[in-house]
């Protein structure tokens, strides 16, 4: 007889996890309180104009082609995407910009050129977060950090002898400023720390391995847009007979005798060998699991940041800037102090401002544009945002005019607005958090969520508010641990 899997939600990291389960002959059903799947990564239109909602850049593609060819399909066929040549583009007030190229020799030069820092001091930083990667990813990536034989290898041995030279013990901002001295550099570095939510001036030196998944290895883009990923690997685990239940909120797991046997909803109970739980660890204990022990500990760390994002419809074509990925970049100390410091939402009042120019027919009518512009903010503890809403949009348009030299307002014909409050009650994020816990302890990588329950046989967690992470690569990493640990 087949052994039996559930899966609670149809976000990334959950689809990946059914995917896997059915390759190896298990019988999946996916409970979903959407009518969609893929979570933040999914799709919208606003009239004529069709937005990704969540992630605008891709990263280790590997680990979507993997799927497929466990499945034993061909992925090529399957999942079509393309390396970029041109990555991001950055504006400074100043004037300068930089574009920063998948030539890493090119972009240091360039660099060099504009900057005041020298192209073989990038180099040189990029080749260390290479060595972080190369020292840390097949244990904090790969692994899970909760299982003592995660740790009895020589190659983990050998990591941990490197521990002195991961600048664990400084923050990020302050290595930057140290190997890079140039302001705009050091801000340009910086930003990687929002990648998994945290803040470069408390998150660890160690998290400079970010750049490393962009520049070294490479930033990629799908063929249809980000949710081309979703929709591929939707359709793959249809084709493995994953069964998808949409609109079915999970309200209870049932737990007999510390096993987790199935789930509950509405006065059905539908039971399984393995419960794996891809929502957000924090409404999962408190609301599906609420007579067990809460690892308490855990669920009261700090969150990562959240995101204020407008999707605006933009009629007109900035395709002489040669635009794909924008970032405009700027420390918004001034323009925001009084709005964050007396909301008292965030410590340092740090704002960047993204952009991405989608370039596909079905994306925009002719000479338009559809815009992802988007800054980071704190998790919704009860602010104001409404007002919040309502300043942070004047300050993006005034700072975009004066970068621009137009009349960014005028040229909005459409606009939705995704903010903490609503990020949660579409994705379940506590908070509104996009990456679950925040990075901004030197341990937080060992005081994650783990991706099974220690007190409850048979449970199990993948997405992005456990180990390793939040965000694409995160996610389908976390899938790929579950799976280890089933088998």
């Amino acid at each position: 007889m087949k052994k039996k899997a559930i899966v609670i939600g149809a976000g990334i990291g959950g689809l990946a996890i059914a995917i896997r389960l059915a390759a190896r002959g298990m019988e999946v059903d996916v409970f979903e309180a959407n009518n969609y799947p893929g979570g933040k990564l999914t799709e919208f239109n606003i009239g004529d104009f069709r937005f990704d909602a969540g992630p605008s850049l891709f990263t280790m593609p590997e680990l979507v082609t993997e799927l497929f060819s466990l499945s034993g399909v061909d992925p090529v066929s399957h999942f079509k995407y393309k390396k970029l040549d041109d990555i991001c583009h950055y504006f400074y007030e100043d004037g300068t910009q930089l574009t920063a190229r998948a030539d890493v020799d090119a972009f240091a030069s360039e660099i060099e050129s504009k900057t005041k820092t020298k192209a073989k001091e990038v180099l040189h930083h990029l080749k260390n977060s290479h060595f972080i990667y190369n020292v840390t990813a097949h244990l904090f990536l790969e692994k899970s950090l909760h299982k003592l034989k995660s740790y009895l290898s020589l190659k983990t041995i050998w990591s941990f002898l490197q521990l002195p030279f991961l600048n664990i013990f400084s923050s990020m901002h302050s290595v930057n400023e140290k190997k890079l001295k140039d302001p705009r550099l050091v801000q340009l570095f910086d930003r990687y720390a929002t990648y998994n939510g945290s803040d470069p001036y408390r998150a660890p030196g160690i998290l400079n391995i970010i750049p490393h998944l962009e520049y070294n290895k490479g930033a990629f883009f799908p063929k249809g847009g980000m949710h081309h990923i979703t929709e591929s690997l939707f359709g793959l685990a249809k084709q493995k007979s994953v069964k998808f239940h949409f609109n079915s909120k999970v309200e209870k797991i049932l737990i007999r005798n510390g096993i987790a046997t199935g789930v509950k909803i509405g006065s059905n109970e539908f039971l399984a060998d393995h419960i794996i739980c891809n929502m957000d660890v924090v409404p999962a204990y408190r609301y599906l699991m609420p007579d067990q022990k809460h690892a308490e500990k855990t669920l009261n760390q700090e969150r990562s940041s959240s995101a204020l994002i407008f999707y605006w419809g933009i009629n007109k074509s900035f395709d002489q800037l040669g635009l794909h990925n924008i970032f405009f970049s700027k420390n918004y100390q001034e323009e925001f102090e009084h709005i964050f410091e007396d909301q008292n939402i965030c410590n340092d009042p740090t704002v960047y401002v993204n952009i991405s120019c989608k370039e596909s027919a079905k994306d925009a009518p002719d000479g338009m544009e559809n815009w992802f512009v988007m800054i980071n903010v704190p998790g919704d503890k009860g602010q104001n945002w409404d007002e919040l809403i309502k300043y942070s949009r004047l300050n993006i348009i005034n700072k975009l005019n004066r970068i621009l030299k137009t009349d960014v307002a005028a040229l909005i014909i459409e606009e939705e607005i995704l903010e903490p409050r609503t990020i949660e009650s579409k994705t379940g994020s506590f908070q509104g958090s996009l990456y679950g816990t925040a990075s901004n302890n030197r341990m937080a990588a060992f005081f994650r969520h783990p991706n099974f329950s220690k007190r409850i046989d048979s449970l199990y967690f993948c997405g992005g508010s456990v180990h390793p992470g939040g965000g694409i690569p995160l996610a389908l990493s976390s899938a790929k641990i579950v799976d280890s640990l089933i088998k």
